[in-house]
């Protein structure tokens, strides 16, 4: 339920706040991830962990449309099934299916603690990963 108040307002600070650049609401959106990441990790009680588990479900969905979106900004209109549709699969098989094989044999074999810190890498990485799109905007500014 948080999540889709938090993709809303991802895709609002996006197009009102950045002008149509992704990159920059994405990247400030994972920093915020990371910290309730951060606080749920250390969290020792009930209040502190409910609340980081709805942050992080309001802040994480706000990235996760953006990098569609984005993909859909970039492309000709011809190629909007096809963008959408590769972000889709690579986000399933590296987001699902790699990620949670690594997540799970992390946790597996060195405990929760270093499973946390794989968790908080990645929303590192995802905002630099955000970062490296900061100035690139939508179709109407690269129509020529």
């Amino acid at each position: 339920m948080a999540g889709i108040p938090g993709t809303l307002i991802a895709g609002w600070i996006s197009d009102k706040v950045f002008k149509g650049r992704r990159g920059p609401a994405g990247f400030f959106f994972m920093l915020v991830v990371t910290v309730f990441v951060y606080i749920y990790m250390h969290a020792t009680n009930m209040f502190m962990i409910n609340f980081s588990l709805i942050m992080i479900g309001f802040w994480i969905y706000g990235p996760v449309m953006l990098i569609g979106l984005q993909a859909l900004d970039l492309v000709p209109k011809k190629a909007a099934g096809t963008s959408s549709g590769l972000t889709g699969l690579f986000g399933y098989l590296f987001g699902s299916v790699a990620a949670n094989a690594i997540l799970g044999w992390t946790v597996d074999k060195f405990g929760w603690q270093a499973g946390f810190y794989i968790i908080l890498i990645s929303c590192i990485l995802a905002a630099v990963l955000f970062a490296c799109t900061w100035k690139v905007r939508g179709q109407e500014e690269n129509a020529v």
